[in-house]
This record gives C-alpha cells, sequence and structure tokens, in this order.
C-alpha cells in the first residue's frame, strides 16, 4: 500500500469527523452573526430594506444565538437546525434571492449552502463529536442489559416494551 493510499484509507475512515466539524463550523457562524446583529439592530434592517422586519429581530438573533450555539456543541441538534430553517429560508427567499446569483457578496449562494446544511442537520442529526451522541453513549451504558431471551412469537423484545398478543395462533 502506497503512502497516498494509506491516507486516503485514513480520510475515509474520518467522514464522521468531518461531518461534525462542518456542523461544529455552521454552529458558530450562526451563534457569531446572532452576535453581530445584536451588537447592531440596524443590520436587520439594512439587509431587507423595511423597518418592519423589527417585529423579526428578536425571534432571528435568538435563534441564530442559542440554534447557533446548540449545533456547535451538537446539543438538541436536530431541534436547532429546525429552528433554523424559517431563518434561512427567509434570507435565502426574502433577501437574497432579489440580490441574484453571483453578486459580489455572494449572499445568495452562502446563505443558500448554510439553509441546505441545516435540512442535512434537521434529517440526520448532529454525528460523532456532539453532546447527543456523548448522551445516548452515556444512557446506553448506565442501563443494564433489558432484552429478555425471546417473546413466544420468537422475537427478542425489551423486558420493557409489551410484547404483542399473539392471539394463539399468530400476531394479532
Amino acid at each position: 500500500m502506497s503512502r497516498t493510499e494509506g491516507v486516503l484509507s485514513w480520510l475515509d475512515g474520518q467522514r464522521d469527523a468531518a461531518y461534525s466539524i462542518i456542523r461544529i463550523y455552521i454552529g458558530v457562524a450562526l451563534f457569531v452573526r446572532g452576535w453581530m446583529m445584536l451588537a447592531d439592530p440596524s443590520s436587520i434592517t439594512s439587509l431587507s430594506g423595511a423597518q418592519s422586519f423589527y417585529m423579526w429581530y428578536a425571534y432571528i438573533v435568538a435563534g441564530h444565538l442559542i440554534g447557533g450555539l446548540l449545533l456547535a456543541v451538537g446539543l438538541l441538534t436536530r431541534i436547532a437546525a429546525v429552528g433554523q430553517i424559517p431563518i434561512l429560508s427567509g434570507a435565502v427567499f426574502l433577501v437574497h434571492l432579489k440580490q441574484g446569483l453571483m453578486s459580489s457578496g455572494q449572499a445568495l449562494e452562502l446563505a443558500s449552502l448554510v439553509l441546505a446544511l441545516l435540512l442535512v442537520f434537521s434529517f440526520f442529526g448532529s454525528g460523532t463529536w456532539s453532546l447527543d451522541r456523548y448522551l445516548a453513549d452515556k444512557r446506553a451504558t448506565a442501563r443494564p442489559s433489558t432484552t429478555s431471551s425471546s417473546s413466544a412469537d420468537g422475537r427478542a423484545y425489551p423486558s420493557s416494551a409489551v410484547e404483542p398478543y399473539t392471539g394463539g395462533s399468530g400476531t394479532f
């Protein structure tokens, strides 16, 4: 095996880590964006061009601060991502779409990328390097094995689960 093949093989084994790094980066970026908006409330109206946008200001700032922090540490990742989707949808379709593609700031392209990544995180969760995974692993090791040997239909069920009614001749 050549050195290049060895490196590529190692990189293939690190896909979960790469997924987590992307989640952490997006979370930190959203948190920083929320902090910037908190420091300068006029940034919202300069982006949207509407004074009436202030009513959404609190939701956007809180969403970016809280949701970004939760995404960065990987806690309640799916909920945090779902909470960001309306904000980024508004950014893409209400604010940046009128600027068009290939504008000097590339705001539409970047906002669309973040929106797509939020959809991925809302479906697939947090990844390896996350508090979600840590807590799930801790719960799994803290509870003793609860599987029974088998039920009347030959399948194993957790002892806390209700076994299906078989009625004597088949499953109900």
